[in-house]
């Protein structure tokens, strides 16, 4: 090899080429690997488990929309379940009923046979304008429903009677 004062570049132990030395500066890193490199300093983060309480799975309630069909289904309405003039049919006009209106102020209906007491005391002061005191009920054996039905002191039997065109 040549006697030459200036240092050459070769790869040998503990010496670097020129230009290796050079690109051996700091550069910027990329945006990617600078998003490990925090990441690596942070703590360590774990996705955390459901904890299950309990051995059935139950499917998840999914969206359920209002219907809107394009036709109706049913082409006429269905009436009113329970009015008035369905609850109370019609007055008993037996010499028994007429007994029971005379003495204990008391009027008998025949009555719708799904009618409740409570409903049969509401048809009764609407229609009449009167008050209950109580109404018993009882099943006939035709099939149909009878109704007792108990005015308070403050009004006659006999008079609604009158008013009603029972007697």
């Amino acid at each position: 090899f040549g006697s030459s004062s200036e240092p050459r570049a070769c790869n040998c132990i503990g010496l670097l080429p020129f230009r290796a030395a050079e690109t051996m500066a700091p550069k910027k890193a990329a945006p990617s690997a600078e998003k490990v490199a925090k990441a690596v300093k942070g703590s360590v983060s774990r996705k955390v488990k459901k904890v299950r309480n309990n051995v059935h799975f139950f499917k998840p309630k999914t969206l359920m929309k209002r219907r809107e069909p394009k036709y109706p289904r049913r082409s006429v309405e269905s009436r009113q379940r329970m009015d008035k003039y369905r609850i109370i049919q019609c007055p008993v006009t037996t010499e028994s009923a007429m007994k029971k209106i005379e003495e204990i102020n008391t009027l008998v209906f025949l009555v719708d046979i799904k009618a409740t007491k409570l409903n049969i005391k509401a048809a009764v002061k609407e229609l009449y304008d009167v008050k209950c005191a109580k109404v018993n009920t009882l099943i006939r054996p035709d099939g149909k429903k009878k109704a007792y039905v108990h005015l308070t002191q403050d009004y006659d039997a006999l008079d609604v009677a009158n008013r009603i065109g029972i007697i």
